[in-house]
């Protein structure tokens, strides 16, 4: 603790963001990034508490070594802070950008001040890292003789293969889409994250030697899930959860009615310079409705005003959170409070406690959507009921379904990998494993949200290094 006093002296300081009218202009990272001096007085603040929440399962799923990197940057030592950062994450140039830093909100400093700035910390020691050249391939001293198959190519997927790959093993990462890097390259905007941040680690990986082979869906008759259980020693399945929350409504049948993730996906691609999709999804010159509130749809906000939305409503089910910590969630669990990301303050009409219950059809062409009905609701003892005389109608010709994921993927190249697999599904859909990762087949094991359900990135990079250990453990052995 370099500084004991430091959290008494400064404030919390974080990267300035360019203004609005400026980065609507462009799909890019809009953060500045701040000078050394302004990123040590920020990790003085940290006062190495001692019982660190903030790495800890309650703030940190990676278990960053929190306090050691904050005062390893405070001292300028920072190819120690990086080598800090690194034994816990592979990628903290992806959660630094991506990750909600529950690490924050269980900061001690946070029970009656702003808390350390870690987010911030994190992402400038690794970009420092970087354009100091001190992140470079690891390859194995020794291969192990021991052959890896992984399918998807998210978080978890990645963290996996850099693990098992360090361990020595032969990895190969199956991906469906025609490039790596599964939501991270195509559901994640690039004015979160660009994708030549993806690119850099993907590089560094395949130096590694991990293989990658795209446009391949496991358990379609051209790629039989059987075939990877005969030739590899273990399977991991880091498919994601994908399978978006329906409304199901009158009138979803509409044209002009997605869900969010298939909307996300088409902007990306077009940023991107891919072609688009034979029936394109764009928000340029339309009335735009997002129904639900969290981050996804907070993705959605940001590209439908990038792309020149004429309006854009967003819905939420839940009553508004209040602005402060909720008594509900004492400190240090995750808070429930208001929380408005870059893209609220973008523009944009947001609401809470509404309930959609009908899609009104154009009269010009009854196959699209032409409007919506929706009626105020209140909750009371864990049910949501309507409030009579709240009902409204809003002319909408763009619809988003943000509302989350429900589990892996319905598809039937799915449902194929798992019933070749022979794997059983837990009570919600999801991968059942035990505590070592495995499914009910013994050489196939699964982690991320493919095993949890959809969450966290930094959950899917923990998740991915766990499954990897025991992995290693089960087949070196």
């Amino acid at each position: 603790m370099s500084d004991p006093k430091g959290f008494m002296k400064h404030g919390r300081q974080t990267p300035t963001r360019e203004a609005v009218q400026d980065r609507l202009k462009h799909f890019k990272e809009f953060y500045a990034p701040m000078d050394e001096d302004a990123l040590k007085t920020q990790a003085s603040r940290c006062m190495d508490c001692g019982v660190p929440f903030c790495q800890g399962n309650t703030g940190c799923p990676v278990e960053n070594l929190i306090p050691e990197f904050n005062d390893l940057l405070h001292q300028g030592l920072h190819r120690d802070a990086l080598r800090s950062l690194h034994s816990t994450n592979n990628f903290p140039e992806f959660t630094g950008r991506l990750c909600p830093a529950p690490c924050e909100s269980a900061c001690t400093l946070g029970i009656n001040d702003e808390p350390v700035a870690i987010r911030t910390l994190e992402s400038s020691i690794i970009e420092r890292g970087f354009q100091e050249g001190w992140i470079s391939p690891r390859p194995p001293a020794k291969p192990s003789g021991k052959k890896v198959a992984i399918i998807g190519s998210g978080p978890a997927g990645l963290a996996a293969a850099q693990q098992l790959a360090r361990a020595g093993h032969d990895v190969t990462v199956f991906e469906k889409a025609d490039r790596i890097g599964g939501l991270l390259r195509y559901g994640i905007p690039d004015f979160k994250m660009e994708k030549w941040v993806l690119d850099r680690r993907l590089a560094q990986i395949a130096a590694e030697g991990v293989k990658f082979k795209t446009g391949i869906e496991i358990g379609s008759a051209a790629h039989p899930a059987e075939e990877l259980v005969r030739t590899f020693d273990a399977v991991c399945l880091t498919i994601g959860a994908e399978e978006p929350r329906e409304l199901k409504i009158p009138g979803r049948e509409l044209q002009g009615i997605h869900p969010a993730m298939d909307y996300l996906i088409q902007s990306n691609r077009r940023v991107a310079g891919h072609p688009d999709a034979p029936f394109p999804i764009s928000a340029q010159g339309k009335r735009v409705v997002i129904i639900g509130g969290g981050d996804t749809g907070s993705d959605c906000l940001g590209t439908a005003h990038r792309e020149g939305a004429l309006t854009v409503h967003q819905f939420e089910l839940l009553p508004q959170p209040p602005n402060q910590r909720s008594t509900q969630t004492p400190w240090p669990t995750w808070p429930m409070q208001l929380r408005s990301s870059h893209a609220h303050e973008e523009g944009g009409k947001r609401e809470w406690s509404i309930s959609t219950t009908a899609f009104i059809a154009s009269d010009r062409d009854p196959k699209k959507v032409q409007a919506l009905e929706a009626i105020r609701v209140k909750l009371e003892n864990g049910k949501f009921h309507p409030v009579p005389g709240t009902e409204f109608k809003l002319e909408c010709d763009l619809v988003l379904l943000a509302m989350g994921f429900t589990g892996p993927s319905q598809t039937s190249s799915t449902q194929g990998i798992l019933k070749a697999f022979s794997i059983a599904p837990d009570s919600r859909g999801n991968i059942a494993t035990g505590s070592d990762y495995r499914t009910s087949n013994p050489k196939v094991f699964a982690a991320g949200d493919a095993r949890r359900g959809a969450s966290l990135i930094v959950w899917a990079i923990a998740e991915g290094r766990k499954m990897a250990a025991f992995v290693d453990r089960q087949i070196r052995f």
